[in-house]
């Protein structure tokens, strides 16, 4: 991790890939549920507004290697969370396939 800047750049990089690919798969397929779609483009939104919460807001009191540890928390959630993300949305497309 280089700096917060780029970690907060990255966090909304991935949700709004998240998001963008949501909306594809919607376009592309009118006939799915929309109401999954809308859920999953919800926790997005939540995971990214939480996130960027966590970033702005660390324990101030903290030393430097436990800030190194928070924010190496939080890129994991971040990495974690938006495979989780994708693979929910491939989920929808393996149901459209069937």
């Amino acid at each position: 991790m280089g700096s917060i800047r780029m970690l907060k750049k990255e966090i909304d990089t991935l949700v709004y890939e998240v998001i963008s690919d949501c909306f594809t798969f919607s376009e592309l397929n009118p006939e799915t549920k929309s109401d999954e779609i809308s859920a999953i483009i919800s926790d997005a939104v939540n995971l990214r507004n939480d996130l960027i919460h966590r970033v702005n807001n660390p324990d101030r009191e903290a030393d430097a290697k436990a800030l190194k540890a928070h924010y190496r928390l939080i890129n994991n959630d971040l990495t974690g969370s938006i495979d989780k993300l994708f693979v929910r949305l491939s989920s929808l497309m393996k149901k459209k396939k069937k």
